[in-house]
């Protein structure tokens, strides 16, 4: 079973990717990019670390970019290696004027654009070797 996170501020969205990601494993939603940070680096000082990160573009206090910037470097300084560091998929809405790969970097695993195809989805968790 997979620890996931979901940080996602859309009340509906969080409701939809807890019941798709429920069957993988435990999943915690937050609702700002704020809290995925908090939550993420107390499941590595817990050392329980989240496998699965989804993480909304566009969220308050702290935005899905700024989110993954904070999530690698904790990972950096926990010094995990490629394997142990968690897959991330940055999740933002077609009218949000898109996905900024450059902002994102390398950083991230996989994009998906809303609404989210429960198909595509899955494909993309079995490329990453979660399921």
């Amino acid at each position: 079973m997979l620890k996931i996170l979901v940080a996602e501020d859309d009340e509906a969205n969080r409701k939809f990717l807890t019941k798709l990601l429920t069957k993988f494993g435990d999943v915690t939603v937050v609702g700002d990019g704020f809290q995925a940070v908090k939550h993420y680096m107390q499941a590595l000082d817990d050392k329980e670390p989240y496998q699965l990160v989804c993480l909304d573009v566009m969220m308050p206090k702290i935005d899905g970019y700024k989110a993954l910037d904070a999530i690698r470097e904790m990972e950096g300084k926990y010094a995990l290696i490629a394997g142990e560091r968690a897959k991330v998929i940055m999740i933002s809405a077609l009218d949000e004027g898109g996905f900024d790969e450059e902002l994102a970097g390398n950083q991230y695993d996989c994009y998906m654009s809303k609404p989210i195809d429960i198909l595509e989805f899955e494909m993309n968790l079995k490329r990453m070797g979660m399921i």
